[in-house]
């Protein structure tokens, strides 16, 4: 690098030696090296966080991100995951009797959803009348009902907790 600088040129014998030029040459190029190296470990180029907005994001990652506390989102795991069950062993028997699309229509009614279809468009898409529709809803749900009973009996060791169990499963979902 002195070579393709030029850097002796700039040396005057009257100035002092060339030993100790050269010395002094190593020792910068040396310092300039380690500042480099050390840079890009502190990211180099890269915009540097201020710790005060570091601190808030790490404050802002511990707060809980849910207002439930552990023993409520278990619970509430727990029912979810019961209706599901009971949803999938429902949804089986339909497959079984061959009846998968009228039950993938039911199912929507199901959900507390404002965007979900109507009886009436239910009836026109399977092309069956309205009122079939109708009772066809009031079976699955009078089967969704004795799964869901089925299920939460299997949670009990007594069957005279299984009514108790079932208000605590819907005080759950409520919650």
């Amino acid at each position: 690098m002195l070579l393709e600088r030029r850097d002796f040129d700039a040396v005057r014998q009257e100035k002092g030696r060339l030993r100790s030029y050269l010395l002094a040459s190593l020792k910068n190029f040396l310092a300039k090296a380690h500042r480099r190296a050390t840079t890009i470990k502190r990211g180099e180029g890269r915009p540097l966080v201020p710790l005060d907005e570091l601190l808030a994001r790490e404050r802002a990652d511990l707060e809980p991100t849910d207002a439930l506390s552990a023993d409520r989102i278990y619970e509430r795991r727990w029912a979810l995951t019961l209706l599901e069950q009971v949803l999938a062993r429902l949804g089986e028997e339909y497959r079984v009797a061959g009846s998968t699309r009228l039950f993938e229509e039911l199912k929507q009614l199901l959900a507390d959803d404002p965007d979900r279809p109507s009886q009436a468009q239910i009836a026109r898409e399977l092309g069956i009348a309205e009122n079939a529709v109708k009772q066809a809803f009031h079976r699955l749900r009078q089967r969704y009902r004795l799964l869901l009973r089925e299920e939460i009996a299997q949670t009990v060791v007594a069957s005279d907790d299984v009514e108790n169990e079932l208000q605590h499963f819907i005080a759950v979902l409520q919650a």
